[in-house]
């Protein structure tokens, strides 16, 4: 493989990929896999989010982060592992790391029909009483970036000369999270650890990640050649990378690239900073060990098998979200 290193992430367009166009879609393919096999990154454009529905979303998350401490942590629950609803400041640290981020965030998960049986139980989500729009808001992009990330994911299963609907079942009723974060202002900097960041680099833990806009600069992501770039998308694009469990059960062919979001200038501390990801994970009981086309004499397996489920508990352990 040619190994490209982009001044910026590739722009595709998903139109192109749900046309009737062999053509067009074959070439969103090859450059969906090119981009995830060199940078981990790109931004796409009819993901089926409209303007009218990030604009509401965004709104009530800042409307509940405007919220008093005291008022906010009525929404947290210390016992669900950061899964649902608040979580509060100083609590979740990149892998390998001890100093806080510094960010809260609200998480709403999977809902599931009553008649399908899982064999993991999701918790109920939770939901704001002062913010009534926050629930229906959030709910509508959880279904749109889910739908989304079904036909990408379809896009890289073609790529590595799976079926195309490979993921489909995996991924129904996944376990995917929708993260509204507050990267609050920093009023007093001196007071900080020397080392401490908005978000420290790391990887994402799940499948695949949705980025529905963000309101401040600061995404950078680290290429292959060590040098960090700016994450930059249009108003009318997200911003979808892959995640470490795609980059474990394709045994380092598509990467799980390193990204980081820096403390603004000086002059901008006391700025906040909004972003929405969606965390697209399967099924807990999906496994994860490398697919047999993804190994090779150059590339023998690289990881032991796990499911995801067991992957995220670890994983979650090593952010410091469970005990």
């Amino acid at each position: 493989m040619k190994e490209i290193l982009y001044d910026e992430i590739p722009s595709l367009d998903l139109a192109d990929f749900t046309s009737n166009d062999p053509q067009r879609k074959a070439n969103f393919v090859q450059k969906l896999g090119e981009a995830w096999q060199n940078i981990g990154f790109v931004a796409i454009k009819n993901h089926g989010l409209s303007d009218e529905l990030t604009e509401r979303l965004y709104n009530n998350v800042k409307n509940f982060f405007s919220l008093p401490d005291a008022t906010k942590q009525k929404y947290e629950n210390p016992t669900l592992a950061g899964q649902r609803g608040y979580i509060s400041k100083n609590k979740e640290h990149a892998k390998g790391r001890s100093t806080p981020d510094l960010k809260e965030f609200y998480h709403i998960g999977q809902t599931v029909p009553e008649n399908v049986k899982l064999t993991e139980t999701y918790p109920d989500n939770i939901f704001p009483n002062e913010v009534p729009d926050f629930e229906p808001s959030a709910l509508e992009a959880y279904r749109t970036l889910e739908n989304a990330g079904i036909q990408i994911l379809r896009a890289a299963a073609l790529f590595l000369g799976l079926e195309e609907n490979y993921f489909d079942e995996k991924v129904k009723y996944g376990n995917s999270i929708l993260r509204a974060i507050h990267y609050y202002p920093i009023e007093q900097p001196e007071l900080l650890p020397p080392d401490a960041v908005r978000a420290a680099a790391h990887g994402d833990i799940n499948l695949i990640t949705l980025l529905m806009g963000a309101s401040a600069e600061g995404l950078q992501v680290l290429r292959r050649d060590n040098k960090w770039i700016p994450i930059t998308a249009l108003p009318e694009q997200i911003v979808v990378n892959v995640g470490d469990m795609l980059e474990r059960l394709t045994n380092n062919v598509l990467k799980s690239t390193i990204h980081r979001v820096v403390n603004p200038p000086a002059e901008k501390l006391k700025t906040p900073r909004f972003s929405i990801p969606f965390f697209m994970h399967p099924r807990s009981e999906m496994s994860l060990a490398c697919l047999p086309n993804c190994i090779t004499p150059d590339n023998p397996k690289q990881y032991e098998d796990i499911t995801a489920g067991e992957f995220l508990n670890q994983r979650l352990a090593e952010i410091g979200l469970k005990k």
